[in-house]
């Protein structure tokens, strides 16, 4: 059996990441590439980033 959590993620997209870190959004997604940051790809094929993760690695920098 499955169980499945009624909690939802919240997700950011590569902009609203970028404007946290203040750069560039491609900046975001080269971190994605190099495996700084990890993303999700929606349906669509544009990266969304997990939001706890983000304010995760922001803390780290700050």
């Amino acid at each position: 059996m499955v169980t499945r959590t009624t909690e939802v993620e919240k997700l950011l997209t590569p902009a609203e990441v970028a404007s946290l870190f203040r750069v560039d959004p491609k900046t975001v997604t080269r971190w994605a590439k190099a495996g700084k940051l990890n993303s999700i790809r929606t349906l669509g094929g544009h990266r969304r980033y997990r939001e706890v993760e983000v304010r995760a690695l922001l803390s780290d920098v700050l």
